[in-house]
Formats: structure tokens, sequence, C-alpha cells
């Protein structure tokens, strides 16, 4: 399979791309006023510890809270407490024998149940220090999540701070190699930290792991003066530019040329391999063509059909992604796909809509449920041969994703680890107008709206002169008829309206001013108060 990546560079975004035999299959998109956060690590301050939901708040200086899961919690915050009783005071005090943050006085200790250890004290208090790092972004409603689990990735190895284990990547599956990377990574770690075996270890020699892991351990050392120097809540480690979180962890040897279209980027890129893996100068190069970098290689159709709902099939067919805030609904069409044999038409189908939905996952990020309704088909074994090709596919997902056998009803049922905002996150931003509901109220309903304003005002105020602007369609609306809405809202309440048009104002909506004062007075006789 040949694997490319490509990169390209604008004012406002970075977008990347990894194809494969020319096919588009991951993208990924950086924007520099959204900046990614995931792997930051933060000195952040406890605000809160919810025993209910086994988890704490974090305050690492974002408009709201980060989630700190008692099970995203390190064995050195899950060590014994001890409770001591002052003879001078009733409080009990909480001895912290851990070492991230003081001890703080609290009436109890939190505790979580787990299958291994059963229950284990988490020695956390609200108002403490915690050193925490982020492992999902903020989604929706749903905010930050992160772990005190620190683990600072680097291109062979991960360090982490604040445990002793050493292991190694599940990819590597050949025994005698897993035995040589932990022989040789034992000669160099100590006992001081823990250190997991990225699958880029793979045939690395002992110096070459070495030197990462000597790498490592001077950012860990940086981001602990800067941890003692600092006050909470406050950013002390950053993790890397997208261009170069894809030269840490994509690019390898499968990878045959890596082509960027922006020569700060490419600069940037060749300067960090001369000192992680020169050997894959060679396969860098940077685009200078007229032509647009993703349209020269025949991407940017493909990257076009991302931010679609539907997406067309070879076959005439199509599919149509809908996207909630927890899971997504795909359903697959026939369209003029059509075979003599309805049940081979069916599997057709379903196999082509498969593979092109297993693509769009990946390059929309889609995560949490995702349900796809296929076309029924009746034969058992071609209900086996779609699940058993969704598991093959979505094997190769970096991403942690479970395929769940179809349903007697044809539906597919697929959960994947959210990390990332998906890309639909990204790139769009809620409707001021709708909500995010993908729907507004009629006018019928906010001519209600009005009347009950209306309503509101007259059982107050004893003024009867109005300016009401509203949106050139509601304004229509009220000019309607032989006796206009506008006369008949006049007439009912005895009042004297002026309309004013004003596209500026969402098509639910209207504002109210009183000729009297010149203010606007709309809050004030709203219906909900």
């Amino acid at each position: 399979m040949k694997k490319d990546i490509l990169v390209n560079s604008s004012v406002n975004q970075v977008r990347a791309c990894i194809t494969e035999d020319g096919d588009i299959a991951e993208y990924f998109i950086e924007f520099p006023e959204k900046e990614r956060i995931v792997g930051n690590v933060y000195l952040g301050k406890v605000t809160n510890v919810v025993q209910g939901i086994n988890a704490a708040f974090i305050n690492i200086g974002f408009g709201s809270d980060a989630f700190l899961h008692f099970s995203d919690v390190d064995e050195s915050l899950e060590s014994s407490v001890i409770l001591e009783e002052d003879d001078d005071d009733d409080e009990e005090e909480i001895e912290d024998k851990s070492k991230k943050g003081k001890g703080k006085k609290k009436e109890s200790t939190a505790k979580f149940s787990t299958k291994r250890s059963g229950d284990v004290q988490i020695n956390i208090a609200k108002g403490q220090d915690i050193v925490v790092q982020v492992t999902r972004e903020a989604y929706s409603t749903k905010g930050v999540k992160v772990t005190s689990k620190i683990a600072i990735p680097g291109r062979y190895l991960v360090l982490m701070p604040y445990d002793k284990l050493l292991g190694v990547s599940k990819k590597i599956k050949f025994f005698k190699e897993r035995k040589r990377l932990r022989y040789d990574a034992r000669q160099f770690i100590g006992h001081e930290y823990g250190c997991i075996m990225r699958t880029a270890a793979r045939g690395k020699t002992k110096e070459e792991l070495e030197n990462d892991w000597e790498y490592l351990k001077s950012v860990w050392v940086e981001i602990e003066k800067k941890i003692k120097g600092s006050k909470s809540p406050a950013l002390v480690y950053k993790d890397m530019t997208l261009t170069k979180t894809l030269v840490r962890d994509m690019f390898d040897s499968s990878v045959e040329n890596f082509i960027v279209d922006s020569k700060p980027i490419y600069t940037e890129i060749t300067n960090y391999l001369k000192w992680i893996s020169p050997h894959l100068l060679e396969k860098v190069s940077f685009y200078n063509k007229p032509k647009p970098i993703f349209e020269y290689f025949n991407v940017e159709r493909d990257v076009n059909n991302i931010y679609k709902r539907t997406v067309r099939l070879k076959s005439g067919g199509s599919i149509v992604i809908d996207q909630a805030e927890a899971m997504a609904v795909v359903d697959v069409n026939s369209g003029r796909s059509t075979d003599s044999h309805q049940e081979l038409t069916a599997l057709n189908t379903n196999m082509e809509a498969l593979y092109e939905i297993c693509k769009q996952i990946r390059l929309r990020d889609m995560a949490g449920m995702i349900v796809i309704d296929f076309i029924d088909m009746t034969i058992e074994n071609n209900k086996k041969k779609l699940f058993n090709e969704a598991k093959r596919i979505l094997s190769r997902d970096k991403a942690k994703t479970v395929v769940f056998p179809l349903t007697q009803l044809g539906l597919l049922q697929i959960t994947r680890q959210r990390i990332n905002q998906n890309i639909t996150e990204k790139v769009s931003e809620v409707c001021p107008t709708c909500k995010g509901a993908g729907t507004i109220t009629s006018p019928a309903m906010t001519l209600n709206d009005l009347e009950m304003w209306i309503k509101n005002f007259k059982s107050e105020s004893n003024e009867f002169r109005l300016l009401i602007r509203v949106h050139p369609t509601l304004a229509d609306e009220l000019m309607q008829g032989t006796i206009t809405k506008l006369s008949k809202l006049m007439f009912k309440y005895f009042l004297r309206i002026k309309l004013l048009q004003d596209d500026s104002i969402p098509l639910n909506q209207f504002r109210v001013f009183s000729v009297k004062t010149q203010k606007e007075i709309t809050k004030e006789y709203l219906s909900n108060g």
C-alpha cells in the first residue's frame, strides 16, 4: 500500500491528510484561534469532588471546569489516607502521601470501586492543586476531560512520571521483539518513571530508544520546574502542533512521501527530523506548483464530501449521515443500484456503503455511538459477511472501536472512542437562530409570542405607542389580509404600532421600543420573565 502525507497551509488554517494508494484515509485540520489542547498538561485546582458520579472537577483556566473521573486518577493519589485527630480541634486532617499537592482538611475521603482492587480511596480534596493532562476536548455541552495519569509521548517511547509500569504496545506482536525491547529498556529507564514502548519502537536500536528517553526526561524536568514556579490554574506543557504531531506519531518507514506546500512548515518539519529521524529527511519535499496541492493529488473532492450530509456511491446509491450530540445515524439508500436478485443487490450496495461509511467515520472523526441502517437482507451469512468486513476495516482505526453484530432490524452498531472534536464541530458554529435544532419557529408561533408580549405590556403600562422591529418575513406575515394582522392587534389592544423591517433580527424574534422613552423594552414584558 502506497502511503503519503499531504499538508496544505493557508492564512487561517492548516489541513493535512494521509492517503493510501491515492485515496484519502485520514484528515486533520487546525485553526490558529482554535488550537488543539489534547495532550496539554495543566496545574489545576480541585473545585469540587462529587462521590455520586465518581469524579472531581478541576479548574485549569477555561470557562468551565474539567472533568476528572476517579478511574483516571494515578496511583500516587490512590494511596492510603491517614486520619489524625487534633487534641485542640474536632476537625479531621488528611495527610496526603502523594507527590502532587498538599494535604487539605476535609470531612471524608472519596472512594472508588474497581474489580481488580475493590474499594480504593481517592486522595483528592477541594482546593487542592493537581497536575492533569487533557485526554478529550470539550464538545457540545460536555466539558474537557482530563487524567492525572500523565503521559509524555516521544517518537518511540512514552514517559509516565507517576507510574512504574514498563509496557510494550500490543501492536508489536512478535514475542522475541517484545522481549528484546523490554530488555533494552531496562538498561536505561531505571525505577524513577514508568515507560510504554510505542509501535514505532519496533526494530529500533537501544541507542535510538535511549536518546528518545533522555529527551523525554528533559521535557519532564522542564515541566516540573514550571509546576513549582506556577500558581494554579496554569499551562505547564503544550503538546506539539498538528504538523509535528504527524511527524512524531505517523511518519515512519511505511510513508513514501511527506509533501508540504508551506516553506515555514517544511523548515519546521525538516529541522525536527534532523534531530529525531534523519533517515526520513529524503522523503520530505516542498510543493510549489501553481495548482493547489489537494487538487493536484485529487483529494479535494473527498475533503468536500466530509462536510456533506449525503455522500453519493458509485453504484448510484447513497449514504445519509445525521450527527446528534452523543451518536450518529447513517442511512443506506440503494438509489438506482439494481440487480436481478434483490438479496444480491442489497449485499452489493451494503458492502459499497460500508467501505464509504468506515472511510467517513475516520475522516470526520465521528465518535460515541454510530448506528447504521443497512438495506434489509434475509440471508444470515450475508449479514455475517457485512459484520466481519466492518470489523476488519475498522481494526486499522487508531481510535478504540467496537463493532456489534447486525440486529434483526438490519442495524449495525459501532462505538468509537472520542478524543477530539469531530470535523463538523471544528468547522461550524451553532446557528444563532435555531440554536442547533436545525429548525426555526414558524411565523405563526412568533406572532403568538408577540401578542403575549403585548398582553403583558398592556397589563402593566399605560403607554399606547410602540415601535416594533422584525425580520422582513415576519413583517410580510403581519401585513397579510384585507384587514392586516397588525391592524387586528392595534384594534384589539388599543395601540398605535409602527412596524420596521430589519433583516438582522432572527426570524423567530422581535424587538420592541417605547416611543415615549425611546428605549428598548423587549425583555421587560416577555412571557417567560
